[in-house]
């Protein structure tokens, strides 16, 4: 959600970056299109001045001035007060005796009963025992809802149907999590269309039933400015611990997220980055400005890879990458494996360099190309993905047929192939590094 803001922020970057010396001219004229960029992206205007004043008063210091680079300098002091700005990474307070209580507050449509599922999977993954509580009794099927999501996981859900009280719900269900020994308790409450007093009297009555470690704020990042309106009523009124916010995969300015914990003094703890159960990350600042930065976001890329790829199989594919064995059969299970990590075009920007490549290439055109390179390799046998080379002219009609492209896509897959068969020979070698992605180009 942040790409219009990350083009903006990097071609201001290249004009200083054409500079060997910076007078304090250039660096007003890049803070002004710096503010015109945060601005744009909707962060909020006192946000936006503070962040200006603290860049332009250090840019302008002894700081740059006895830099080697300092352009680079002004872009490091960008990303430092970006990260400042965005605050302290907000971890979850588990650290008293279970079962821990979490709260999730807020307001229809932010995504609330899916993160209650998400969240519950990210702490069965960290060892929790979850259990999941709809206390959502008046929207219609919220109850179904978790119950399906909780199935589907396979983490029990704590439900007494619409006609108790949701602060009886919630404490039954931490009674329920104590005599069954369940680490974390976490209660799906019930949302508005809009902020009410019988919203948040409900809310405090459970708050001060079952005394929650964590009331966490569900907030929809789409909403723009108006998250941040909500989260600072929520906080006055209820008091939070944290926010997580969702929908950040989406086509939203990104400026929910730059203000919020400004504005608010309430740490972000996580953030929704799409559909799947899986897609929740934990909230990490300097991840955040390097990606908005153009920087790439590598930690995460690997994080991602060991929570999906088999350890063993990812020793195997390291050995065959040294020694140049690398096959067609080897690229089929890579490919699968890539897949579980989500869309290939959101992997690209988290690699340093790349993110500009995802923007040239569309997301569709690059996924579409992932596809038609699967449906090549599915339909050759496992010799031919062990030894291209006995892909005849025959062979070529037979997996086109197959596969429903042409014999032209499989000449240029195997071409491409071969390309990368090459490369790896001259990484065993110690030469140069080639082009992995020239496959999906």
């Amino acid at each position: 959600m942040f790409d219009n803001l990350s083009d903006k922020l990097q071609a201001t970057f290249e004009k200083l970056n054409r500079r060997g010396t910076l007078r304090e001219s250039d660096v007003n004229a890049a803070m002004r299109e710096v503010r015109l960029a945060l601005l744009e992206a909707d962060v909020n205007y006192k946000v936006v001045k503070s962040f200006v004043a603290r860049v332009k008063e250090r840019a302008i210091g002894v700081e740059v001035a006895k830099s080697l680079n300092p352009a680079q300098q002004v872009i490091k002091i960008v990303n430092e007060e970006l990260v400042a700005t965005l605050g302290e990474p907000g971890k979850l307070d588990l650290s008293r005796q279970a079962p821990h209580v979490i709260m999730l507050a807020g307001l229809q449509g932010s995504g609330k009963t899916t993160t209650a599922a998400k969240l519950a999977l990210h702490l069965r993954k960290k060892g929790q025992r979850p259990l999941l509580v709809a206390a959502d009794i008046y929207r219609p099927a919220a109850i179904k809802q978790l119950e399906i999501l909780g199935q589907s996981l396979d983490i029990p859900v704590h439900s007494e149907g619409d006609r108790v009280a949701p602060p009886d719900i919630c404490a039954n269900a931490v009674k329920r999590a104590r005599q069954s020994a369940y680490s974390v308790v976490i209660l799906d409450t019930a949302g508005r269309l809009h902020i009410d007093e019988t919203l948040m009297d409900e809310l405090v009555a459970i708050k001060k039933r079952v005394h929650p470690v964590e009331t966490l704020l569900v907030v929809d990042a789409m909403t723009g400015q108006d998250a941040v309106r909500v989260a600072k009523t929520f906080n006055e009124k209820i008091g939070l611990s944290g926010l997580i916010l969702t929908k950040v995969d989406g086509d939203a300015r990104g400026g929910a997220a730059i203000s919020v914990r400004e504005v608010t003094g309430v740490p972000i703890k996580f953030l929704g980055t799409g559909e799947g159960l899986d897609a929740l990350d934990v909230f990490q600042p300097d991840r955040l400005a390097s990606r908005i930065l153009g920087m790439g976001d590598i930690l995460t890329l690997i994080e991602k890879a060991e929570q999906t790829m088999d350890r063993d199989t990812a020793m195997k594919m390291e050995h065959k990458l040294r020694t140049a064995s690398f096959t067609l059969e080897d690229f089929q299970k890579q490919l699968q494996e890539v897949k579980k990590m989500g869309p290939l075009s959101s992997l690209m920007e988290m690699i340093p360099g790349m993110g500009q490549l995802s923007k040239q290439v569309s997301a569709e055109e690059t996924d579409e190309k992932l596809r038609t390179v699967e449906a090549i390799i599915n339909s050759m046998t496992k010799e031919e993905r062990n030894d291209p080379a006995v892909i005849n002219g025959r062979r070529k009609k037979r997996i086109a047929a197959g596969s429903g492209h042409t014999v032209q896509e499989v000449n240029a897959l195997l071409s491409e192939f071969r390309q990368i068969q090459r490369m790896m020979k001259q990484l065993a070698k110690g030469k140069g590094p080639g082009n992995l992605l020239s496959m999906f180009r």
